[in-house]
């Protein structure tokens, strides 16, 4: 192994005492070939993970994190090309045979994708696809197979996991959807789980819940983790060891305590920065709210006792996703909506621009009462309320480049075309920090993060008065979050529009929102300012949610595990 792998972090000390290496990843170069030439995506990648550890990935949207780690099974698209050493357990893995490589996969090294809507098959329940790969592996009956994947359902905490068992992913949160993932993923009891964002859609509860589960599995099977994930809180509850990545190349390696302690690059120094920190945004919330609320006008979104039912299909019953809503929006105002996943706040953002009917209450949205809209009446609030989705990979249409898709809003309200309409989608390029060059490039060539800076891109467009961000930073590092949440408040100031931002991470939330919502089984349980809700929670739900979040600090994230432990153990006591 070269000498670059001290510099990556890779343990130090008498190899005879170190438990067993599962990995062993020596001199990686990851290419793509683009139209007659060579792009290179990892740069000379050299690391170790024994049993037992978990090695955590980090850096910027398109550093080379995902691409990197898909080489080691084979996962990458026919133009890339991977050069170097990558053994597991002493077995050379790469050149093996495409049969070979499907044995392993699943079995030996299972992979938690990023993005659940597309990882999943569409066309299958959740519960037939985790039955599937332990057939797939096992010598199993179908009736053993479903109670294995009923049980590894409970595992993760999906609500009613033998009625979730037969449901397609499309019926599931985007929350859900993600745990159904992991029970999959670790269905066979692999020796190396690669997480690529497992924890990205999940709320902070279930979030703390599925790193418990991920800290047991490794204790339980001595399984190594490769973590790649751009939360700073996640790699210091979880992560043993640290690489920072920039532009296909390791920057910085070390252990946790190394990192974030006593960071030595400056690119580590500046992600690090970037992180939001629960209970940093009282004072700069609390003047933009008197700036927003000063002269108080007409509210642009009103919930007034809504409820909110998805109707009756086939064998399934209707269901009331939310009840008994009473909320306003006011111009200028951002009200974040945080609350566990399924707990209706999706919904809430959806029934706000006019996609789901309500079936009890009155619902106000950019001065068009929808109660009992109907789709005429809805028309004049598609250009007045933009919504950028959860997931931007099933959002984005993949047959049309990315210019196209930000422009079409534009072209089809008759507000802009030709030249006109080229200078507005490269005013929104920029305005979201992505290269213009990058309006001709699909939407399977950009990265998670990049895929949902285009979204947001596409619902600015028509310069709305409503924005509902169901969302919005799910998929983007730290240092892009930063930067996108100052440009939301920039363009918030200039355009005055509302926001309603749905969010699982408090501490976004918290530096973004003047007032703070909080949802819980359909219902909003408490409503106030950052400063009420986050500092002095009057519910034991909310209390519960925060104390479930995960601060970048290894030795305070580890007080508060245990703290949160004791919590529990004594409530079940």
């Amino acid at each position: 192994m070269s000498n670059s792998a001290l510099l990556d972090g890779t343990p130090s000390g008498d190899p005879s005492t170190l438990p067993e290496t599962v990995l062993a990843v020596d001199g990686v170069n990851v290419d793509f070939w683009v139209e007659g030439e060579l792009y290179p995506a990892a740069i000379d990648m050299n690391y170790e993970v024994r049993r037992g550890e978990v090695l955590a990935i980090v850096g910027e949207s398109g550093s080379g994190k995902s691409t990197s780690t898909m080489a080691l099974l084979g996962l990458l698209p026919q133009n890339a090309r991977v050069t170097g050493s990558i053994k597991l357990l002493d077995r050379e893995l790469n050149g093996v045979p495409e049969y070979e490589l499907r044995k392993i996969r699943g079995n030996q090294i299972a992979t938690i994708f990023q993005e659940p809507m597309t990882a999943l098959n569409p066309v299958y329940t959740v519960g037939f696809q985790i039955s599937e790969a332990l057939r797939s592996h096992f010598d199993m009956s179908p009736t053993e197979a479903k109670a294995r994947a009923v049980e590894l359902l409970t595992m993760v905490e999906m609500p009613n996991p033998e009625q979730s068992y037969d449901k397609f992913p499309h019926q599931l949160s985007g929350g859900q959807r993600q745990r159904a993932m992991i029970a999959q993923s670790i269905s066979c009891d692999p020796l190396l789980l690669v997480a690529d964002e497992p924890t990205t859609a999940l709320d902070v509860t279930v979030q703390a819940e599925i790193l418990d589960l991920m800290r047991d599995l490794r204790k339980r099977l001595d399984s190594a983790i490769i973590l790649i994930t751009h939360d700073m809180g996640v790699v210091a509850d979880l992560a043993d060891r640290v690489l920072v990545m920039k532009n296909g190349v390791v920057v910085e390696g070390g252990t946790v305590g190394e990192i974030f302690t006593a960071p030595k690059h400056a690119y580590t120094q500046q992600l690090l920065s970037a992180v939001p920190h629960l209970g940093r945004g009282e004072v700069e919330v609390t003047e933009r709210l008197e700036e927003a609320l000063e002269g108080k006008r007409d509210a642009v979104l009103s919930f007034s006792d809504v409820a909110i039912e998805y109707p009756k299909r086939g064998r399934i019953p209707a269901f009331r996703a939310a009840d008994g809503i009473d909320l306003e929006l006011f111009p200028g105002e951002i009200v974040g909506l945080v609350g566990e996943s399924g707990s209706g706040k999706t919904t809430l953002g959806r029934a706000a621009v006019g996609l789901l009917p309500i079936v009890e209450g009155k619902l106000v949205s950019c001065g068009v009462d929808i109660s009992n809209a109907t789709l005429k009446d809805l028309k004049p609030l598609r250009r007045k309320a933009g919504i950028v989705f959860q997931d931007p990979a099933s959002s984005l249409n993949p047959r049309m480049p990315i210019g196209e898709s930000i422009g079409e809003p534009i072209f089809l309200a008759g507000e802009a075309k030709g030249a006109d309409l080229d200078k507005r989608v490269q005013t929104l390029l920029e305005q979201v920090e992505l290269p213009t060059s990058y309006r001709n490039r699909f939407p399977h060539e950009l990265s998670g993060g990049q895929k949902q800076r285009v979204g947001i891109a596409r619902a600015l467009a028509l310069r709305p008065d409503l924005l509902v961000a169901d969302e919005p930073t799910s998929a983007l590092d730290v240092s892009v979050q930063a930067r996108f949440l100052d440009l939301l408040q920039e363009l918030q100031q200039q355009l005055q529009f509302a926001c309603l931002f749905i969010s699982h991470d408090l501490a976004v939330v918290d530096r973004l929102s003047h007032r703070i919502a909080v949802m819980r089984k359909g219902k909003l349980v408490e409503q106030g300012t950052g400063d009420q809700i986050l500092r002095a929670p009057e519910d034991p739900y909310t209390q519960r949610l925060i104390s479930a979040v995960p601060v970048p600090d290894p030795v305070e994230q580890r007080a508060r595990r245990e703290a949160r432990h004791q919590a529990k153990q004594k409530d079940q006591g």
